[in-house]
């Protein structure tokens, strides 16, 4: 009887995968307009300002990361920034003037600077390869494993591309 022994060898290579998907955040993020709350849509007058952000129930930002964007070319005064966050600030777990594709980006990342990666120390580790990933991942990822990694590769285990050997 002959028996044939399969060998995984990606398995056997001991090559670990670090899937930058694990650190996506789960905060749904929304946008908040500023030009709904503007004198016409374009100009921001203290008085029509403040009594239009008080007719806000900012309570439906609960426990989201909110983009504040102007879709109008308006000149926005620092000072109507900070009256919309001390609004968002008893709800909103994250507020930046960024849109919501920006936002998601920088909690990304923030995520991955500030993970525990001790568990890569002088591993040979891949980064999983995604189309879908901005490529400032894979570029903040590279910079926080090459310390501590003995091998970094990009792709998957059973055909990775070598981007640093020790």
């Amino acid at each position: 009887m002959d028996q044939k022994i399969f060998i995984n060898k990606a398995e056997a290579s001991g090559i670990i995968a670090l899937d930058l998907l694990n650190y996506k955040p789960t905060t749904e993020i929304v946008e908040l307009d500023i030009k709904d709350y503007l004198f016409m849509g374009m100009i921001v007058k203290e008085k029509e300002f403040k009594e239009s952000i008080a007719a806000v129930d900012f309570s439906v930002y609960n426990e989201k990361a909110v983009g504040i964007i102007c879709s109008t070319d308006a000149i926005i005064p620092p000072w109507a920034f900070m009256m919309l966050m001390e609004k968002l600030s008893p709800y909103a777990v994250y507020a930046d003037l960024n849109s919501a594709e920006t936002i998601l980006l920088d909690l990304w990342k923030r995520r991955l600077m500030y993970a525990d990666l001790k568990c890569y120390k002088n591993q040979k580790v891949v980064v999983r390869a995604s189309a879908d990933y901005d490529p400032s991942l894979y570029l903040l990822a590279a910079g926080l494993l090459k310390p501590l990694v003995k091998t970094l590769m990009y792709g998957e285990i059973g055909l990775p591309k070598v981007i640093f050997k020790s």
